[in-house]
C-alpha cells in the first residue's frame, strides 16, 4: 500500500482512520450490447451517468441486434459510476461505448486507468477480439468476465480463452452483470491483476 503523509489542520492531526479512500479509475469495456451499462448501474453507489441514445433504423442496420432484440438504446460516449469497496479504496468506473465507430473515445477514457474489466458475450465472440487486443497492446492490466445471459454461457471457459487467445495469467471468470455481488467480484479480479503486476515490478 502506498504511504501517504497525513496533512494537518492547525494543531489537529488527521488520523489514519480519517484518511479518505484512495481513488482508482477502472474501465469497463467490451463489444456492443455485452452488458457494460448494466454492470456499472448494478454496483454504482451514485446514480450512474449514462450517455444513451436511441437506436435508429440506420444504427440498427450497422449494429447486430440478433442476440439483443429488446435493446432500444446504446452508449454513445461513456457510462460513469462510483463504488466504495472499503474505507481505503474507492473505484471510479468508466464504461466505454461498444460500437467500432465510437472507438476513437477509448484512448481518452482509458487514460490513467489502473485496470480494466473486459466483458464478453459468448454468443458473439467475434465482437470481443477488439477489446482484448486493445488492452494487450496498451499494456493495461485486465480481467475478462463472461456475462451469463439468462444464467448460461455458450462455451466452456477454456474454449473462450483459446478462441480469444487470452494469456494464462489473465483471469477469465463468469459473472452476472445484473448482480451487485457478482460485479464486485469481477471488479476485484481486475484490480488483483494490477496489484500483482505492481508487486512483481517492485521485486528486486
Amino acid at each position: 500500500m502506498v504511504s501517504v503523509p497525513f496533512p494537518t489542520h492547525g494543531t489537529r492531526s488527521v488520523t489514519p482512520a480519517e484518511q479518505p479512500p484512495t481513488p482508482v479509475k477502472l474501465v469497463i469495456a467490451g463489444g456492443f450490447g455485452v452488458g457494460k451499462t448494466t454492470t456499472v448501474a448494478s454496483i454504482s453507489e451514485i446514480r450512474p451517468l449514462t450517455t444513451e441514445a436511441a437506436i435508429t433504423e440506420v444504427a440498427a442496420g450497422v449494429d447486430d441486434l440478433t442476440h439483443t432484440p429488446g435493446k432500444t438504446t446504446t452508449t454513445v460516449a461513456m457510462d460513469f459510476g462510483r463504488v466504495t469497496i472499503d474505507p481505503t479504496l474507492k473505484l471510479y468506473l468508466f464504461g466505454t461505448p461498444g460500437q467500432d465507430r465510437f472507438g476513437f473515445m477509448w484512448d481518452d477514457l482509458v487514460e490513467g486507468a489502473l485496470a480494466s474489466l473486459v466483458i464478453v458475450d459468448t454468443r458473439r465472440l467475434d465482437d470481443c477480439y477488439a477489446a482484448v487486443d486493445y488492452f494487450e497492446h496498451r499494456d493495461v492490466p485486465f480481467a475478462v468476465a463472461v456475462n451469463a445471459f439468462d444464467g448460461e454461457v455458450e462455451h466452456d471457459l477454456e474454449e473462450v480463452r483459446w478462441a480469444l487467445d487470452i494469456a494464462e495469467h489473465v483471469p477469465l471468470i463468469v459473472f452476472d452483470a445484473r448482480n451487485t455481488g457478482s460485479v464486485r467480484d469481477a471488479l476485484l479480479a481486475a484490480l488483483q491483476v494490477a496489484v500483482d503486476r505492481a508487486e512483481a515490478a517492485a521485486m528486486p
